[in-house]
C-alpha cells in the first residue's frame, strides 16, 4: 500500500487498557468509515503487563486496519505517540487515549477543520463537575507557568486529542531530543491552527494509570526540556541573594566599627546563612536538572525500543 493511500491515521497509547480497546474500536471505525476515505489505527502497547497486546492481536485479526506496536517496556505516553508517528502513513494524523474520555465521535469535528485548512487541530477539554479542585487549580497553574517561561501559549485543558496535518508530522520527527514535550513542540512549529473545545467522556473501564508523580515528572519535562527561563531565574536570584548577603556583611561591619559592640544575634546570623545557603542549593538542584538533560541527551540512547509489530 503506498502511503498516499491512506488518508487518516489514528494512533493510540495503550498502558493497561485490555478493557477498552475493543469498545475504543467499536466506536471509532465507524466514525472513519464514514469519511469514505482509507485509514489505519495504531494501537501502542506501552509496555503493558496485562493482556493488552493479546487485545491487540485479536483487533488486527478481525480488522486489518487496526494495527500495533509494542514496547518492550513503559517508555511514556509522549514516546508512544513519537512511534506512532513513525509509522504512521496517513495525510492527516489523528492521536487520542484508549480510555473512551476522548470521544470517537468528536474525530468529525477534528477532521472537519483540518478539510479547512488548519494543519494543528487541538482540542482544550471542557472539565466535568467530578472534577477535582485541586487538579483544576494545578493543571491550570502549569500551563500558565510553562506559557510565561516558554513563550509558547497552551491553553488550559489542552491534551494529546488532536489532529496534525502530515506536514506538521514530518517536522516533529525531524527532532531528536530527550524530554519530550509534544504539546509545547507543537506549539512552537507555528502552522496554522485552531482551538475546538469538548467535554470529556467518562473512563469506559479500569482506573488511570496517570499517577500524581507522572503527572510531577511531566510538568518537570516539560519546563526544564523547553525553557531555559529557569536557569536565568537562578542568576538573578544568586545575584539579589549575593547582594542581600553583603548588605548583611556592610551592617556587620558598621556595627562593630561605630558600637564597638559586639553582635549578639547569633539567630540572626543564622537565619541569613541558612537562608543564603537555601537558595544555593536550589540554584544547584536547578543546574543538576539541566545537566542531567544534557547527559541524557550525549548518550544518544534510543527513546523506545519495539519488541513487536502487527499489520505494520
Amino acid at each position: 500500500m503506498k502511503i498516499d493511500e491512506i488518508t487518516y491515521s489514528v494512533i493510540v497509547p495503550s498502558y493497561f487498557e485490555q478493557d477498552n480497546l475493543e469498545k475504543l474500536i467499536e466506536e471509532l471505525v465507524p466514525i472513519l468509515e464514514s469519511k469514505n476515505a482509507t485509514f489505519e489505527i495504531i494501537l501502542v502497547d506501552d509496555g503493558s503487563t496485562d493482556k493488552t497486546w493479546e487485545k491487540i492481536q485479536a483487533l488486527n485479526k478481525k480488522d486489518g486496519r487496526v494495527k500495533g506496536l509494542q514496547f518492550s517496556k513503559n517508555f511514556g505516553h509522549q514516546y508512544a505517540l513519537l512511534a506512532g508517528f513513525n509509522f504512521a502513513k496517513g495525510k492527516a494524523i489523528i492521536t487520542m487515549d484508549a480510555d473512551l474520555q476522548h470521544p470517537p465521535k468528536f474525530v468529525n469535528n477534528l477532521i472537519n477543520e483540518w478539510e479547512k485548512g488548519f494543519k494543528i487541530v487541538n482540542t482544550i477539554r471542557i472539565d466535568s463537575a467530578k472534577i477535582s479542585w485541586i487538579k483544576k487549580l494545578t493543571s491550570k497553574l502549569f500551563y500558565k507557568i510553562f506559557s510565561f517561561l516558554s513563550g509558547v501559549d497552551i491553553n488550559p485543558g489542552m491534551a494529546d486529542f488532536r489532529l496534525l496535518d502530515r506536514q506538521v508530522v514530518n517536522e516533529l520527527l525531524e527532532f531528536g531530543e530527550s524530554g519530550l514535550f509534544l504539546r509545547g513542540l507543537i506549539g512552537w512549529l507555528g502552522y496554522p491552527h485552531v482551538n475546538i473545545e469538548y467535554k470529556a467522556a467518562e473512563r469506559f473501564a479500569g482506573t488511570t494509570k496517570y499517577t500524581f508523580g507522572k503527572m510531577i515528572k511531566f510538568a518537570l519535562d516539560g519546563i526544564s526540556s523547553f525553557s531555559l527561563v529557569p536557569l536565568r531565574l537562578g542568576i538573578i536570584l544568586g545575584i539579589l541573594t549575593s547582594l542581600f548577603a553583603f548588605i548583611e556583611l556592610i551592617y556587620v561591619v558598621s556595627v562593630r566599627i561605630f558600637t564597638e559592640v559586639a553582635i549578639p544575634g547569633w539567630a540572626s546570623g543564622l537565619g541569613v546563612v541558612s537562608f543564603l545557603f537555601g537558595v544555593l542549593f536550589i540554584i544547584i538542584g536547578v543546574l543538576g536538572e539541566y545537566i542531567g538533560y544534557i547527559l541524557v541527551e550525549t548518550k544518544r540512547r534510543p527513546r523506545f525500543i519495539i519488541n513487536e509489530k502487527i499489520g505494520i
